[in-house]
This record gives C-alpha cells, sequence and structure tokens, in this order.
C-alpha cells in the first residue's frame, strides 16, 4: 500500500507558492505522478488549488480525462501521436510543439471550432527539442497566418541541468536565449502566451527564470532535485545547515505486511540458490514485494525494512514479487504485522534517498518505478 499524505502536499505546496511568489503552478504529474498514482494524487492536488497539470504523454492525459478529473489545462509536455493531435484539440488539453512540422500538423488540425490549443518550445541550449532561432521566423509566420486554427496557450523551454551549479553558465545563456526568442516573437505581433522555463530546482534556486508560472515536480512530492538545491535554499535563507528545518515533507509512504514466519535453524539457507546462510537461529519473516513492485532485485541481502520499530533486513534473494527478511531480533513479530518500505515507524524511519542509495537509484528513478498495481490512498 503507498499512502499519500494530505497535510504533507499541503505543506510542500505552501512553501513552493511562497517561493515563487504565487506564479502560476504547473503540476508535474508524469510517469503516474512520480509513482504517487495520477488517479490518487491528481484529484488531492486539485483540492488544493492546483489548476494547471502537466503530463509527458497523451496516454497519461488520456487518464486524467476517463478519471473525470477537473482542472483548467492538461498539457502534454512530451510525445503525442500524429493521430492523437485532432483528440487534443479540446479546451482541457494542450501539447508541446518543438518543431515546424509538429506546428504544421498542428495547424491542419484545428479549426475555429476547435483550435489546437499549443506551447511553443523554444530550443535555447538543451539540444534535445525546441525550435531553434533560424525556424522562429516560419513558426510566426504559420502562427500568424493560422490564428483562427492554432491557439498559443504558452511559450517554454526546458533547462538542461538547473539542479547543479556547474551548469549555471549553460543555464543562464538558456535564459538570454528564451528572453530573445520571445522578444522576436512578440516583435512580430505574436501573443506568446504563459512563458514558462522553470521545472522544481530552477524554481526554488533561479528567480530568473520563474517567469509567469513554473513546472513543479519532484519538489511538490516532498524531495529536493539535488543536495545543491538544498544547500542553496539554506544559505539564501541565511540559515545553518546545522538549525534548519526541513520545508519540504514526503508525500509518499510505502508499506506492506508480514505474509508469515518461519524458523530458521543455524547453518540452513534461505530462498533461492546458496545466497543466504543462517549463521544463528533465526526467524525469517515473508513479504509480498518483490521487483516487479519496484523494490529491486540489487537489495538481496543488502536492503532493510521496518518491522515492530526495528530495522529488519533483506535475507536472501529478492524474488518477483516477495522476499524474506529477518525478524529475529524484532520481539513479538506476527504474521499480519506493518512492514514499512518507505516512511515510519516508532522512532525510526527509511527515506526514498536512503532506499535509493542502497540500490544506486536516483529519487526520481525509486520514485518512476513503481507499478500501477500497489494500491494508493490519501491519508491525512
Amino acid at each position: 500500500m503507498i499512502e499519500v499524505s494530505r497535510s504533507a502536499l499541503k505543506g510542500n505546496l505552501r512553501f513552493i507558492k511562497s517561493t515563487v511568489e504565487n506564479r502560476l503552478i504547473i503540476s508535474v504529474v508524469k510517469s503516474n505522478a512520480y509513482g504517487h498514482g495520477l488517479a490518487c494524487f491528481v484529484p488531492l492536488a486539485r483540492e488544493l488549488d492546483i489548476r494547471l497539470f502537466g503530463v509527458y504523454a497523451a496516454d497519461e492525459a488520456s487518464i486524467l480525462l476517463n478519471a473525470g478529473v477537473p482542472g483548467e489545462e492538461i498539457i502534454v509536455m512530451g510525445f503525442i501521436h500524429d493521430e492523437d493531435i485532432p483528440w487534443a484539440n479540446s479546451e482541457k488539453i494542450s501539447f508541446y510543439v518543438s518543431d515546424i512540422e509538429r506546428l504544421k500538423e498542428s495547424v491542419c488540425s484545428g479549426t475555429p471550432e476547435r483550435p489546437s490549443n499549443i506551447h511553443l518550445e523554444l530550443e535555447t541550449g538543451m539540444n534535445r527539442t525546441g525550435i531553434p532561432p533560424a525556424a522562429l521566423e516560419t513558426a510566426v509566420d504559420l502562427l500568424e497566418s493560422n490564428r483562427g486554427s492554432l491557439r498559443l496557450r504558452g511559450t517554454c523551454t526546458h533547462l538542461a541541468g538547473a539542479e547543479n551549479a556547474a551548469n549555471h553558465m549553460r543555464i543562464h545563456r538558456q535564459l538570454d536565449a528564451f528572453r530573445d526568442g520571445v522578444a522576436f516573437l512578440r516583435g512580430n505581433g505574436v501573443d506568446t502566451g504563459i512563458l514558462h522555463t522553470a521545472s522544481s530546482a530552477a524554481a526554488l534556486v533561479i528567480p530568473e527564470a520563474r517567469f509567469d508560472a513554473v513546472r513543479t515536480g519532484i519538489a511538490q512530492y516532498g524531495f529536493w532535485p539535488s543536495i545543491e538545491t538544498r544547500m542553496l535554499h539554506i544559505l539564501s535563507s541565511n540559515q545553518s545547515p546545522e538549525g534548519f528545518k526541513d520545508p519540504l515533507k514526503r508525500v509518499m509512504s510505502w508499506k506492506s505486511s508480514v505474509m508469515g514466519i518461519t524458523d530458521v535453524r543455524p547453518g540452513e539457507f534461505v530462498g533461492y540458490g546458496n545466497f543466504f546462510l543462517t549463521s544463528r537461529r533465526q526467524k525469517m519473516a515473508a513479504v509480498p514485494v518483490g521487483y516487479s513492485q519496484g523494490f529491486s532485485r540489487s537489495l538481496s541481502n543488502l536492503g532493510y525494512v521496518l518491522v515492530r520499530g526495528r530495522r529488519a533486513k533483506v535475507s536472501g534473494m529478492v524474488n518477483m514479487n516477495g522476499m524474506t527478511v529477518d525478524v529475529t531480533d524484532c520481539p513479538g513479530v506476527s504474521r499480519g504485522d506493518e512492514v514499512v518500505i518507505i516512511g515510519k515507524q516508532g522512532r525510526r524511519e527509511i527515506s526514498v534517498r536512503s532506499f535509493g542509495d542502497l540500490a544506486g537509484h536516483l529519487n526520481y528513478e525509486v520514485l518512476a518505478q513503481l507499478p500501477d498495481s500497489i494500491p494508493r490512498t490519501v491519508t491525512a
């Protein structure tokens, strides 16, 4: 079971809004809301006055529409099939246009009754997607001659690693290039809509990147994009690292339960093969979580969970749908007891960062790999 905390999300959004001085918030919910569950997270964010949601692909937008999730706009920020463009021509959906061919396709699919709602992505130095400066004149011609078929809701770019101070000069060159592109568009009569360049990292530590709206992904879920962004915030707020009270709180907790318990004699192997050998009489608990649920196989004999407020080490091979943990030192453990994989139990806590460090994964990877099959629920 994955629990999504209303109070933690509310606090995170309050902090983000105060930091970005009430710019529009585009809540990025790609990859199943970073593992938090689209159907669970988005209605909660909507309750907390979030109106704009960013997804990566059209299938995620479709999930939100089919679930009847209210909102002012769903922005498809990544991939959309050509055949999906007419479907996307609705008041609720807009999509990124990152090249001239896609702009032409958007013109062809839009009508005065159902125009294509687009966000024009400019290439500013990421060298991945976006309309380059040399093609802006063509873009202007298409936009101005097809006003009835197109509605430009925003102009944006993607910054190349704002969470890393080593990219500082590159990011600021991108911001200069973005301003130049916007000036060219406006100078040729184009209403650019809302301007947005900042993901969580830039939104939190680069004020010049905030423009009209910010795209908050990892921060709204309670995680700093990097240690650097956390330290930059501490320094800018004139706090000491020792006395810093983190304003971001983890929204997610991941829990399971003890499925069964086995007493194992010394010198016996546990699980498949000869991966773990008992050194004493040990008590092993079976937990119905494995690598198909996002608990990496690389955590075999390495990871741990919390049971009865104590750390219980993974003992043996992590399987597709289960694992065994050593509960010898967890007095009174019994079938049905709560097992915490990420979250708090008693005085102990397993953070996403510590979980990811053991598996050699970033926070983003840990979260995005949590499958939709795990039930999600909202808690206080």
